[in-house]
């Protein structure tokens, strides 16, 4: 089950059905089945408390990512900031809608295992979530 809420924010403007299929045709490119997972839309303030809190890191970012999988069963929670997302968006000259979907696989895509912090695993993640959005 994929639940979709909020904190300190309104929901996006996303397709909660298309969205919760298009998650399992990408987990499924991974051999991989969705348990239980979370989406926590909230502002910079609420996911900067998060990050403080439950990672000890004192900066803001789009996506959180609490993986609890079981075998090859994806369970998580995701916390992501609709305003770093909109930032970004702009930062990048990207369309707000196609940022908002790359950070929601960019979470469902660590919980497949990909990783994004040491050599050339930006590139390949980079790579994945281009390849996942051509599955929307």
């Amino acid at each position: 089950m994929i639940t979709y809420n909020t904190e300190n924010v309104h929901m996006p403007a996303i397709r909660r059905r298309d969205t919760t299929a298009w998650i399992r045709r990408v987990a499924a490119s991974y051999n991989k089945k969705v348990g239980e997972v979370g989406y926590l839309f909230c502002d910079d303030e609420h996911i900067l408390a998060v990050n403080r809190e439950y990672l000890g890191h004192d900066y803001y970012t789009d996506i959180i990512t609490f993986d609890y999988n079981e075998g090859d069963t994806l369970n998580g929670d995701l916390v992501i900031s609709l305003d770093t997302v909109r930032t970004n968006a702009e930062k990048f000259q990207k369309d707000y809608d196609e940022e908002l979907h790359r950070v929601i696989i960019h979470g469902i895509l660590h919980l497949c295992g990909l990783n994004d912090k040491g050599p050339g695993e930006r590139e390949l993640m980079e790579a994945a979530e281009d390849k996942a959005l051509g599955l929307r």
